[in-house]
């Protein structure tokens, strides 16, 4: 296991609130494994389970508001009523593809030339996010919920000073029933890790918010 770790501060107090141990190389394959084959059985699941499961993780928001605004404003210094409002951002977004997945992925006749045409929409694989610190719930979760919700798995590396947040963001999909290894934190202290896993084959695909610099890289 690697040495290296992520240290978390409260940006107010420089309190020093958690500390993460980094993934090694085994680490990494072994999660990027785990997460291709989650994906693969979670892609025949039916929309129905899908919804349950988005309206399960919203309740879980809900109800532990308090919980992860306090973390929020811990680890990046939101203010109290503000983080609320994103927790709760969050809940209702995942009720709103719960409420649309069906809709939203239902095949689109098109006319041509053949008898028969359509648009289908079908799960990619598994898909890296690359999220930045600012709004460190809703910037995963706006990614999350459709993302899973279409039969997708996701890899979050989230911005250092937030890995707190990534950890419990996980914690409450799985809680939710989502099945284990779908969504995953990494934990990275190597640079490097990052290219590596988008040049992997059992990566679809990859979503980024931040600089432009991150995005020119990516």
């Amino acid at each position: 296991m690697s040495n290296k770790v992520i240290t978390t501060v409260n940006p107010a107090t420089d309190e020093k609130l958690a500390e993460y141990v980094g993934l090694d190389a085994a680490g990494l394959e072994a999660t990027l494994a785990a997460a291709d084959a989650a994906q693969k059985a979670w892609k025949l699941s039916p929309l129905s389970e899908r919804s349950t499961k988005l309206r399960a993780l919203a309740t879980i928001l809900r109800d532990e508001v308090e919980t992860h605004a306090t973390l929020i404003s811990n680890e990046m210094g939101k203010p109290i009523n503000e983080a609320r409002g994103e927790v709760l951002k969050c809940a209702l977004t995942c009720d709103f593809y719960a409420d649309h997945l069906e809709e939203f992925l239902a095949k689109k006749e098109v006319k041509t030339e053949a008898v028969t045409s359509y648009v289908a929409y079908e799960p990619i694989g598994v898909v890296l996010a690359v999220m930045p610190w600012n709004f460190p719930y809703w910037q995963v979760i706006r990614f999350a919920a459709p993302t899973l919700g279409a039969g997708n798995g996701g890899l979050l590396k989230h911005a250092s000073n937030v890995t707190g947040s990534a950890v419990a963001i996980q914690s409450a999909i799985e809680r939710a029933g989502f099945p284990k290894n779908l969504f995953t934190t990494l934990v990275l202290t190597e640079h490097s890790m990052v290219n590596e896993i988008i040049a992997d084959k059992r990566v679809a695909a990859v979503t980024l918010t931040g600089s432009e610099g991150a995005g020119a890289s990516v």
